[in-house]
């Protein structure tokens, strides 16, 4: 199967989702984790990082310009789990599956520099809340629903903007304030979430993006109900993408 990656600029989860998932996964760290985050970040917080990869989508050096395909794949609507499995293996060039892998195996590689291991441990922290953003893994076609002009409470935006920004926004809390409400699960269900492979988390993320295409209203009019239908799968996401990131960095940082 031949599949496109169409460049696209599109942020993910907004300043507040990525903030809310680094906040989440912070508080399942390791010690040692935290111990060598430290030694890559000093006392910073990777909440404070987490938007990093979209603000240097702004540098006017263009030193980051080979980095804007990474946030994100594009895959044809309702292929099979093994269709979008293989599809998602054979995509071309640098992208959001094959740069978590990368970002992972070079925070893991003591031989790097602090820089080099720097750059990748902010990565990681923001990739894994790209691929948490139903849109960040969705059609070319319409640019993850870039192209998709819809109206929320009568502001005109787009599918996908609803996503990065105002759905999170409109739940009216702060990162940390979030965070501290998502990150109830037990035990068990956190080791549900982690314990599968990189390849169920895309595979989950995608069944989700085609929900959320295929609840676009005819009318295009996005409000109360659209926040009443999705604000679980909201969080869910949120919750999914902390328990993950601190899950990857542990495995890493080990």
């Amino acid at each position: 199967m031949s599949v496109i990656i169409i460049p696209v600029i599109a942020f993910s989860w907004g300043v507040t989702g990525h903030r809310v998932v680094s906040e989440i996964a912070k508080n399942h760290l390791t010690n040692k984790s935290k111990r060598e985050i430290k030694k890559i970040i000093g006392n910073e917080s990777i909440s404070s990082w987490a938007n990093w990869p979209d603000f240097i989508k702004s540098d006017t050096t263009h030193t980051w310009d080979h980095t804007s395909t990474w946030h994100y794949v594009n895959l044809p609507s309702n292929l099979s789990k093994e269709a979008f499995v293989a599809a998602l293996q054979q995509l071309p060039a640098e992208n959001l599956y094959s740069q978590i892998i990368a970002m992972k195996n070079q925070l893991a590689d003591k031989t790097l520099s602090i820089e080099q291991r720097r750059t990748a441990l902010i990565f990681l922290i923001h990739l894994i809340g790209d691929l948490h953003q139903p849109l960040h893994v969705g059609r070319g076609e319409d640019l993850g629903g870039n192209r998709i002009k819809i109206n929320w409470f009568d502001k005109s935006t787009n599918l996908h903007s609803l996503w990065d920004n105002a759905l999170v926004d409109f739940q009216q809390y702060s990162y940390t304030e979030y965070a501290s409400i998502l990150d109830i699960a037990d035990k068990n269900q956190i080791a549900a979430w982690q314990n599968s492979s990189l390849e169920d988390w895309f595979y989950e993320t995608y069944q989700l993006a085609n929900k959320v295409y295929e609840s676009v209203p005819t009318d295009l009019k996005f409000g109360y109900r659209y926040n009443f239908e999705f604000k679980k799968d909201l969080d869910n996401q949120l919750l999914k993408g902390g328990y993950r990131l601190a899950k990857v960095l542990n495995d890493a940082l080990k």
